[in-house]
């Protein structure tokens, strides 16, 4: 439990106060429709099903303000710096912003389908009550006289209107179709299997969310909950509801009055939706700065690595950008991480070909005739990521899986020029470096580098310093008999290194076991680029080799998020 609390103990702090203020949210409004004295007439046309379209209504209002704070990037990585003096923990709950943004669009989710269903129930009550299908009381309310159409408890004022033309001809009907199509539309398009092969059909449905917003806003403007209002003389249900005949004949029930609340979803939205336009002017106006070619080079395994030059460009490692080729679309912007060191005049990324858009990006860049610039390029960034502390830590274990390597090569860049000026401010003294790839063409545009560090290290006399282990997670026979004639050889014959390639999946276990025993009383920081697999089984290794004792060995779990 120690342990478990050193790793997640702060996460889980967060993520039970946002639970709890949900909870809270929902039972004050549930109780507070279900018995306050001015809902005692919507109460007995609606039942309880009143309180259960209104308690959801809140968690939304709540939660609506939330689901855009996490996707500001810029917001983030102005809290990011600020944090800086504060602990790494506290700035570690900042990289896992998208995974609370689909926590809040889950329970906006969950609460708009109670509160639609709710909603419906209460629709077809009117309807029935208009009808006088149920008692006295209830035809009564529905039929009270409103020459003016704003005291009314019914909002079905005829019966002719059934259900379903209320839910298309008025203001909170029409609403709440658009924005309930609106979100099933964008929380669907989400899924991982489209999100991954399908970008573009993700990207442009999640823009529904100026739809969603905008309905959102407009949605409470129809005021179909309506509550007592006090007139004068006062009008006391509890005495009166027994006596409708005598409404309006005697001074202790006049007929009475009804309203519609005030809409309040505005004033949770109206902040976070300002932050969001700012945050989009900004990445509009980087947009429209110049980004110059300095060389683009097509890779092995089709990966292409593309040098960049931006006037004011300033990144610290393992960051990352956001890129746009008008070429292929004006509005589409992918993420990727930035593989140049700080210490650099430039800015790369190397980027694989998955999906439409880098297939288009990469087909067009081999089209391209010798010497000539590559196509408009928009450049939105850079944005903090949890490689950015790795420095902080005495230790580091860098774990990247294919092209989740780029991170860590600027990283590794950085410790290069670190010690060729003989930086005095490295705090770290040691790094363990796990890369995993399926295919050997993937490791060659990154062995270049680590020959260098290799060869810096032992001129150093700090061959300690950098343990790197490559990982071969695939391979064919004619490949194995290759590796078996070579066997002897001083260096790799994959990578040219004089560290051999391993074969198959690293033994996790026997390596946090290695690191614990070299670094008796260090703190750790484990950082992973790869697959929600390979962090789930890190996570829980950091979680069984920390020691509870402060002075002895911890270690703490580290993910991209983009």
């Amino acid at each position: 439990m120690g342990n478990w609390i050193i790793n997640h103990g702060l996460s889980s702090f967060i993520l039970l106060v946002w639970m709890a203020i949900n909870i809270f949210l929902f039972l004050w409004f549930y109780f507070f429709y279900d018995l306050g004295d001015q809902f005692f007439y919507t109460r007995h046309i609606l039942g309880s099903a009143l309180a259960w379209a209104r308690a959801p209504a809140a968690v939304l209002n709540f939660n609506c303000l939330l689901i855009l704070l996490p996707v500001c990037r810029n917001l983030l990585s102005l809290i990011r710096g600020s944090f800086m003096c504060c602990g790494r923990t506290m700035r570690k709950q900042l990289d896992k912003n998208i995974s609370f943004h689909k926590l809040v669009a889950y329970m906006i989710g969950l609460m708009t389908a109670v509160h639609t269903i709710a909603h419906l129930l209460n629709v077809e009550w009117y309807y029935n009550s208009r009808l006088g299908e149920y008692d006295d009381l209830s035809t009564a309310l529905s039929s009270l006289d409103d020459s003016g159409n704003t005291t009314f408890l019914n909002p079905i004022r005829s019966t002719t209107t059934t259900p379903t033309l209320l839910v298309f001809t008025t203001v909170a009907g029409i609403t709440g179709v658009i924005i309930t199509l609106s979100l099933i539309l964008m929380i669907t398009s989400s899924m991982e299997v489209i999100r991954r092969s399908y970008f573009e059909v993700f990207w442009f449905t999640h823009h529904l969310f100026i739809v969603f917003f905008a309905g959102l806003v407009i949605h409470g403007a129809g005021r179909i909950v309506r509550s007592q209002t006090t007139t004068n003389p006062p009008h006391n249900a509890t005495f009166c509801k027994d006596r409708i005949d005598d409404w309006g004949k005697i001074q202790e029930c006049p007929v009475p009055q009804f309203a519609g609340g005030f809409p309040q979803t505005w004033m949770w939205v109206i902040g976070p939706m300002i932050l969001y336009v700012c945050e989009r002017l900004l990445r509009f106006i980087r947009y429209m700065q110049t980004v110059k070619y300095r060389k683009i080079v097509i890779r092995p395994s089709k990966v292409l690595e593309l040098q960049l030059v931006k006037n004011g460009f300033k990144m610290d490692v393992g960051q990352y950008v956001f890129l746009n080729c008008p070429a292929i679309s004006q509005l589409e912007w992918h993420p990727f991480t930035m593989t140049s060191a700080p210490e650099e005049d430039f800015f790369s990324v190397h980027i694989r070909s998955v999906g439409d858009w880098t297939q288009k990006l990469i087909s067009i860049v081999e089209q391209l005739p010798e010497g000539a610039e590559g196509p408009k390029m928009g450049v939105d960034g850079p944005f903090g990521t949890a490689s950015e502390d790795v420095f902080d830590y005495e230790v580091a274990m860098l774990v990247g899986a294919g092209i989740g390597v780029t991170p860590f090569a600027s990283i590794l860049k950085s410790i290069w020029y670190k010690f060729k000026d003989s930086n005095p401010k490295l705090r770290t003294r040691k790094i363990y470096f796990y890369w995993l790839c399926r295919e050997t063409h993937a490791f060659e545009w990154f062995a270049d580098l680590l020959q260098l560090l290799e060869r810096e290290m032992e001129e150093r006399g700090m061959g300690s310093f950098l343990t790197y282990k490559l990982y071969l997670t695939g391979w064919d026979q004619s490949h194995a008999n290759h590796v078996m004639v070579h066997a002897d050889a001083d260096t790799d014959v994959v990578t040219g290194l004089k560290q051999k390639t391993n074969y198959g999946r690293p033994n996790w276990d026997k390596e946090f076991e290695q690191v614990r025993k070299e670094n008796p009383t260090s703190v750790v920081g484990t950082f992973l680029c790869g697959p929600a697999v390979l962090a789930t089984v890190l996570s829980k290794k950091c979680v069984k080799y920390t020691d509870v004792d402060p002075r002895k060995t911890k270690f703490y779990f580290n993910k991209e998020n983009f």
